[in-house]
């Protein structure tokens, strides 16, 4: 049996140094770029560029330095039969893979070549707080026609991912996976796939993700909530992201192409609603299900599948016909193994797993949750026909694991301690009147929940809206309740609270949100940050 050092890498890999590109469309909708000036820090907090953080850099690194460069455009992109004018990192979507090993130091030059300004966030990443990528809090945004050079040291092998922190950018086609290479892998498997599940509009009928931004901020029925007390997008330029003040009576021009408003999407798994927008286009690897992306393996092959979900409202349930899943990560870090036949994906989630192939072609596919509507990829082994693009395989409906049912591996547990704080998070608002928050106050990059160096912090999230959400927090993990794993997105259902823990031990200013870009972008997004 191969080890990884020999394994085909049949996903998206980039070699050092090599370039990526990418894209964007002319749309008189300019995104919301989180403040677009020079972060400020109020007195008492530690500054991104402050002497703490840059001594928590240190002792992370340096290490052998790893080059790659990034140029963010305007591209045409080929879905399967299908072309769309988007923004992407190249002229493929997802974009390249960026490959680099644990203790590296990642040098990332990004050059802009969109309209307006933009930003990369490495999301999952521990790393040195000026390099987080949010514009208004961690950095000046990256203008159009402009660079920036991202540097930080690789703490932490895994499946990460990254994308624009700037408005509604990330649904269009600027992401791509970046994988943190173990050289002391355990596993031992013969191939690697990286799989990647993604919502499209962005160009499909004179859609865009601003314009479906403003369809979602004037609430439903175009209502313009005018009169009604909400406290205001501090920090935000609502009218840049094609929205309104609370408060003021809607300007907006109408939405571009037709309504993506979803009315109706259910879902069990989700406790109700299932999402709010209604992409007309679901895809694995930048595919859709009539043309899909074909991995191929002889029998018997054991194969390592890193899964990723870039959409930017839609969850996933995700099942490979005629086979079980072995989970043995998620979000980066190791789990005790456990085995599935179907895994749900929240909007920035990833998940690991191990497969002993079959013979003969197989589906992977990956159901929009609560959407009727699925995204598609092949397995084939040998010969035979490959199933309908509608293809539902049985072990959609079979035995799913939550991350609740994880367990940490042992070498990632938190150790056992009582929190020295607690920091309360109510998600409210709702998708009626466009104002999700967290307890009901609306993203303002000046308003920092504090923390100190050192400290166990407890995030209490408690979801008194009638929605889902996928919580990120920026810059650490969190470990989940019972020995649960280490994450940084999780689940919170509708009704449902949920407590998770994590260590203080890199300075700055962190954003936590919702990763369903809508929501954020609407106001569910605030800030911890570290006492001076």
């Amino acid at each position: 049996m191969r080890t990884p050092t020999r394994r085909t890498v049949l996903g998206a890999a980039l070699a050092a140094g090599t370039g990526l590109l990418a894209a964007c469309s002319a749309d008189p909708m300019k995104g919301m770029d989180h403040g677009g000036a020079a972060p400020t820090t109020p007195g008492g907090f530690v500054a991104p560029g402050g002497p703490e953080v840059a001594a928590a850099e240190a002792r992370r690194g340096p290490g052998p330095e790893r080059k790659v460069a990034l140029t963010a455009t305007e591209t045409t992109l080929d879905l399967g039969g299908r072309t769309v004018r988007s923004w992407a990192y190249g002229d493929r979507l997802p974009g390249r893979a960026v490959r680099a090993t644990v203790g590296e130091t990642l040098a990332v030059s990004l050059a802009n070549h969109l309209p307006q300004p933009t930003s990369l966030h490495w999301h999952g990443l521990a790393l040195r707080n000026d390099m987080d990528g949010v514009p208004g809090l961690t950095q000046d945004a990256v203008r159009a026609g402009a660079g920036f050079e991202y540097r930080f040291a690789l703490a932490h092998p895994g499946t990460y991912w990254f994308h624009p922190h700037s408005g509604v950018q990330q649904d269009r086609g600027l992401y791509a996976p970046l994988i943190v290479e173990d050289p002391r892998e355990p596993l031992r498997y013969d191939q690697e796939w990286v799989v990647v599940l993604d919502d499209w509009v962005d160009g499909v009928d004179g859609s865009t993700p601003d314009a479906v931004l403003a369809e979602l901020a004037r609430g439903m029925g175009g209502m313009d909530h005018a009169g009604t007390d909400h406290p205001a997008m501090g920090g935000h330029d609502m009218a840049a992201m094609g929205g309104t003040p609370t408060g003021t009576p809607s300007t907006a021009p109408p939405a571009a192409g037709p309504s993506r408003m979803l009315m109706g999407a259910r879902s069990a798994l989700l406790g109700g609603d299932a999402g709010d927008v209604g992409h007309p286009f679901h895809l694995v690897n930048g595919r859709l299900a009539g043309a899909p992306e074909t991995f191929t393996a002889k029998p018997g092959d054991r194969v390592r599948i890193r899964m990723v979900n870039a959409g930017g409202d839609t969850a996933y349930r995700v099942a490979l016909g005629g086979h079980e899943l072995t989970v043995t990560h998620t979000d980066g870090f190791p789990v005790e193994p456990a085995t599935t036949q179907a895994l749900l994906l929240g909007m920035g989630e990833r998940y690991d797993v191990l497969v002993t192939v079959q013979d003969g072609v197989f589906p992977l596919t990956a159901l929009a949750e609560g959407k009727n509507a699925s995204a598609l990829a092949l397995l084939r082994t040998g010969g035979g026909a490959a199933p309908d693009a509608s293809v539902r395989p049985a072990e959609l409906d079979g035995r799913l694991l939550g991350a609740a049912q994880l367990k940490a591996d042992p070498s990632v547990r938190l150790p056992a301690r009582a929190p020295d704080r607690t920091v309360r998070l109510e998600l409210t608002g709702g998708m009626a009147k466009a104002d999700w928050a967290f307890n009901g106050r609306r993203y303002d990059p000046a308003q920092r929940y504090p923390v100190a160096a050192g400290e166990r912090v407890r995030l209490e999230f408690r979801n008194t809206t009638g929605m889902w959400h996928p919580v990120h927090l920026h810059g650490h993990t969190f470990a989940l309740p019972g020995d649960g794993p280490r994450k940084d997105t999780a689940i919170v259902l509708p009704g449902a609270t949920l407590a998770v823990d994590f260590d203080a031990d890199n300075p700055g200013l962190w954003m936590v949100h919702c990763h369903n870009v809508y929501h954020a972008e609407t106001g569910m997004m605030t800030v911890l940050g570290y006492r001076a």
